[in-house]
């Protein structure tokens, strides 16, 4: 039997620990329950906290922990799970030196490291990541890689493992760490049935289709922030590199290098993003063809446009309506 070793703080995310938890306390038995057969439980799962007190979560939910991470009366853990950061994520990091600490030093123990959403924030706090693919919430992708410029940061990802690290994407994204770390210590077949069991879309793998344009707007260049404003109105005529350096009274270098900076992506790309913004919307909320909608957006090649939809979302525009059409 495999042990997991959850960290509990205070501020936490509760869905983050306890849902996890029921996935691994639950692996090999909830099947065996629907067949009328005998369970055959496969992990057990610690709740641990730094003086083994309990942890006051996010949503004021108080959680009891089996004990401490910095004691060694509990078994050693084949997995340790850091949750998602529901509170304030610098005041997390500043008020928890000791858990980075301890963290820091279980690079060199045979543990399986991961975290879930913004809880890499504490394994890089701890450098971990650096120099490693990690993911994290969307949202806060930017403060990320402001804050680990180190640490390989792939936003659109739903989990990424780079070594013995897994980590995570955005909120409920528990789920899918949690499938595969079944998978990877109790065998594809116990995690199929879990996922199963638990009416869990196994199958996904990212967090794009959930992003917002509005994240690369979390900046303070106030020239990049007017030429977002003229894109948001402009996007679906033909636009030359050279047109938004005049709209932005820069030089085509100078732009680049400050648009680059401020949203971390260049002109192009952002542009690509708005219009695929746009389509998204159309998609949720409209009943239009697909074709008059890509059309919309200045695009005649609705081949070439699935697939940009695709990169950026992970999914073609029509299966992107079936799931999130209204």
């Amino acid at each position: 039997m495999h042990t997991v070793s959850i960290i509990g703080f205070d501020g936490a995310l509760a869905s983050a620990i306890t849902g996890i938890i029921d996935l691994f306390r639950l692996a090999g038995v909830t099947w065996a329950r629907i067949h009328g057969e005998e369970p055959e439980p496969m992990f057990r799962t610690q709740l641990l906290t730094q003086a083994g007190a309990p942890c006051r979560c996010i949503n004021g939910i108080t959680l009891l922990a089996d004990g401490s991470w910095n004691g060694d009366e509990l078994p050693a853990a084949d997995i340790i799970i850091v949750p998602t950061i529901g509170a304030p994520i610098a005041d997390i990091l500043a008020r928890n030196t000791g858990l980075v600490h301890w963290l820091s030093r279980q690079d060199a123990s045979p543990s399986l490291l991961a975290s879930n959403c913004t809880g890499a924030f504490l394994l890089a706090e701890a450098g971990l990541l650096d120099g490693k693919e990690a993911t994290t919430h969307w949202g806060f992708s930017n403060q990320f890689r402001q804050r680990y410029p180190e640490v390989i940061c792939r936003p659109e990802k739903l989990v990424t493992v780079d070594g013995d690290i897994a980590c995570a994407g955005g909120g409920m994204a528990w789920w899918d760490l949690g499938v595969y770390l079944v998978e990877r210590y109790a065998g594809p077949e116990v995690s199929r049935q879990l996922a199963k069991a638990f009416v869990i879309d196994a199958g996904r793998t990212s967090q794009a289709p959930y992003s917002a344009l509005q994240a690369k707007r979390y900046h303070s260049d106030s020239t990049v922030l007017k030429l977002q404003d003229w894109l948001d109105t402009n996007f679906a005529h033909t636009v030359s590199l050279a047109e938004l350096a005049r709209e932005a009274g820069l030089s085509e270098r100078s732009l680049l290098r400050r648009f680059k900076a401020a949203t971390g992506d260049t002109p192009n790309t952002y542009l690509q993003l708005l219009r695929v913004e746009h389509v998204r919307h159309h998609l949720e909320t409209s009943r239009r063809y697909i074709d008059e909608i890509i059309n919309g957006v200045g695009y005649e090649d609705v081949s070439s446009f699935s697939r940009l939809f695709r990169k950026h979302t992970g999914l073609a525009p029509g299966a992107y309506r079936s799931r999130f059409g209204r």
